[in-house]
């Protein structure tokens, strides 16, 4: 028997809703960031202590690594199948000198930006502007009569990544500086990089082996490559929602410190990351 005619009634394909499993709520102040940090970027905003050797540098041999700050969102929307933040990044970077006999501060970079974020899923954007300034430590400039330099910037960058589950992250973006000093300072950057996680976390203590590798190439330094690389292991939940990250790193290029941003270094070294 034929079957009978009349209008077709489709059932209509419910809409995908927000993947929020890694991004919390919406509204104010929702916690967590949809764009996860950059594990192995030299400036990325978060709480750390870190020792460092240099290798063959004039200035430095062990070194103190400590940085004070965080990423925050401010408020958080669901629009279409993505959702959309406004946040805060705000950040000291300090360097100290641990062979003197007061632990000198060698170098402090102070950060502060808005980033505008959007995630999809897997894959998440992040369209920040944001000022850095720098400033040698008063004992280490009385100490070599280091030629200060006044070195301070505003900057846009846009950073795209996509994540492939929990195992593996490819990232990459550009930059450009403006308001610059000095005037000479050349404006444009790009970034790319790379984060692995195991398959296999332990289930019982909560962590997991990761590594990464972060690259920098800018205008300044004729575009040659400034390359940290960190690997160790992540713990889960510590003081509920922190991950706390042990991880050796390595580095070489051209100082991420702002001061000696002209230099060239190389070092190692272990240190303790927090993220919120």
């Amino acid at each position: 028997m034929p079957p009978p005619r009349g209008p077709i009634h489709r059932r209509r394909r419910p809409r995908r809703r927000p993947d929020t499993r890694l991004s919390g709520s919406s509204g104010s102040l929702p916690g967590g960031v949809l764009f996860k940090p950059l594990i192995a970027d030299p400036r990325w905003p978060h709480f750390s202590a870190t020792w460092q050797r240099y290798i063959g540098d004039a200035k430095l041999k062990d070194a103190g690594s400590a940085t004070f700050g965080e990423s925050f969102s401010f408020y958080r929307v669901a629009l279409g199948s993505g959702l959309w933040e406004i946040g805060l990044h705000a950040a000291v970077f300090a360097v100290f000198n641990l062979d003197g006999n007061s632990t000198e501060l060698v170098n402090a970079d102070y950060m502060v930006g808005i980033p505008l974020t959007y995630r999809y899923e897997g894959f998440s954007a992040m369209l920040r502007v944001f000022h850095q300034s720098s400033h040698l430590g008063d004992e280490f400039l009385l100490r070599t009569s280091t030629e200060r330099i006044n070195v301070r910037y505003e900057s846009v960058d846009l950073k795209l990544s996509y994540e492939f589950g929990d195992l593996f992250r490819l990232y990459a973006g550009a930059g450009y500086l403006f308001d610059r000093e000095p005037a000479s300072l050349e404006p444009f950057s790009i970034q790319y990089g790379a984060e692995v996680a195991s398959p296999w976390p332990s289930r019982a203590a909560r962590w997991r082996p990761i590594a990464a590798v972060d690259v920098q190439n800018r205008q300044e330094n004729a575009w040659s490559a400034d390359v940290s690389a960190r690997a160790g292991i992540q713990i889960d939940g510590v003081l509920l929602t922190q991950n706390l990250q042990i991880l050796f790193e390595y580095f070489t290029g051209h100082s991420p410190n702002g001061q000696f941003y002209r230099d060239r270094v190389s070092y190692f070294g272990i240190g303790a990351h927090l993220h919120f």
